[in-house]
């Protein structure tokens, strides 16, 4: 790259981050979400009243606390719809069902209504203890406790975590909870949030315990750039972006000298381009798996013949040929069940030389976990908790 290319690649990339960062201010301003939180709580009648209603119960030292009714998400605000209630309860119980980690969220309106003038984090450790959350030997229950108009909530922990995980819990509250409360978005954060705390207990987060390392690795990078918000997302999507397609489009496109006379080399038309690809080249264009561009010298007749694969072509390279001509079909022979296996068949044919291989491939058994003893839980395993887990208010 010359020292002109390379003024005009600082030119371009000026000039493309100044309009992500526009793009991305716009977009921020118009997605703001308006202010919803009520002054006091609401007196219209909660919905599903059978499950929804909150309850009290009396310890042995007289005071009052919330009672359950499920296990796994208590929400006596309202602040789930019953599709996203059913979703986080889904997520625990896989948790459960692959862990053992007895994990559950509880919504209040506020201390208040239970007597409660002290801070959430005793309220919680108390409910924690009540309720016995958590396996009563490895004590690794969690309790997710949102007290709304409080606008506080607090993730208690059981005593078989150490004290390094109070700093991790903050961090799930801080990322994960918070910056959705603080914009009313109540929904968002509880879905959010949940997502954030059973990864950090299992290292994996819902749905993807039978994924790859790969698909985890981009799951997990893809989060945290959602999590940059959207107008910081345009920010830095945008400009990169466009940067990586200008410099793929200029480099692809730019002025070169020829490497025999040094003499400027002209591009040839699509038209001229044919004459100098052979049968395997032109078959490749028009599967669009392969682009080429034909570069002559006229003072020296050197020629040039750059080939661009395409990015999102469905042909691979044929073993035979080498020309990217090869395409791929599945046939599934037996479909997989939760007790087996299943096998599929997977040929291989290239349009251009006529190449065919087949192989059989197994198919994993399907999960079990959606009917496994999770979904049939009705009380907390014993735990306890001597006050360790992280909180915070919006």
């Amino acid at each position: 790259m010359t020292s002109r290319d390379f003024r005009v690649a600082l030119m371009i990339v000026a000039a493309v981050v100044f309009v992500g960062w526009a793009i991305g201010y716009g977009i921020g301003v118009m997605t703001k979400p308006a202010t919803v939180v009520a002054p006091a709580p609401p007196t219209q009648p909660l919905k599903a009243e059978h499950r929804k209603r909150p309850t009290k119960i009396t310890t042995a030292t007289g005071a009052q606390l919330p009672g359950y009714s499920d296990v796994y998400v208590n929400d006596y605000v309202d602040l789930l719809t019953d599709e996203a209630e059913e979703r986080i309860r889904a997520k625990f119980i896989e948790l459960y069902d692959r862990t053992g980690v007895e994990m559950t969220l509880l919504t209040i309106q506020d201390m208040g209504f239970y007597g409660h003038s002290g801070d959430i984090r005793s309220f919680a450790t108390a409910t924690f203890n009540e309720w016995g959350v958590g396996n009563a030997t490895r004590n690794d229950g969690v309790l997710i406790l949102i007290s709304r108009y409080d606008r506080e909530m607090w993730i208690a922990l059981g005593d078989g975590y150490d004290s390094s995980w109070d700093a991790r819990m903050q961090r799930v509250v801080d990322n994960g909870f918070l910056p959705w409360f603080r914009a009313d978005q109540y929904e968002a954060g509880l879905e959010k949030g949940t997502d954030e705390t059973v990864r950090e207990v299992s290292g994996v987060y819902p749905g993807q315990w039978d994924a790859g390392s790969f698909q985890r690795g981009v799951s997990w990078l893809w989060r945290k750039i959602q999590a940059i918000g959207h107008g910081l997302l345009g920010l830095v999507l945008v400009p990169i972006g466009g940067f990586v397609w200008w410099l793929r489009k200029y480099m692809r496109n730019r002025p070169r000298p020829c490497t025999h006379c040094g003499a400027m080399m002209e591009r040839a038309g699509e038209e001229a381009e044919d004459a100098h690809l052979d049968g395997g080249q032109q078959l490749e264009e028009y599967l669009k798996s392969v682009d080429y561009d034909v570069w002559h010298c006229r003072s020296c007749g050197h020629m040039d013949i750059n080939r661009y694969r395409s990015w999102f072509s469905g042909y691979g390279a044929c073993p035979q040929c080498n020309y990217r001509t090869l395409s791929t079909t599945s046939t599934v022979l037996s479909a997989a069940t939760k007790s087996s296996t299943g096998r599929k068949r997977v040929d291989y044919d290239c349009k251009h030389c006529g190449h065919h291989d087949s192989e059989v491939r197994t198919i994993p058994k399907l999960s079990d976990s959606s009917s496994s003893g999770g979904s049939s839980r009705s009380s907390f395993g014993g735990g306890s908790s001597s006050g360790g887990g992280a909180g915070g208010s919006w």
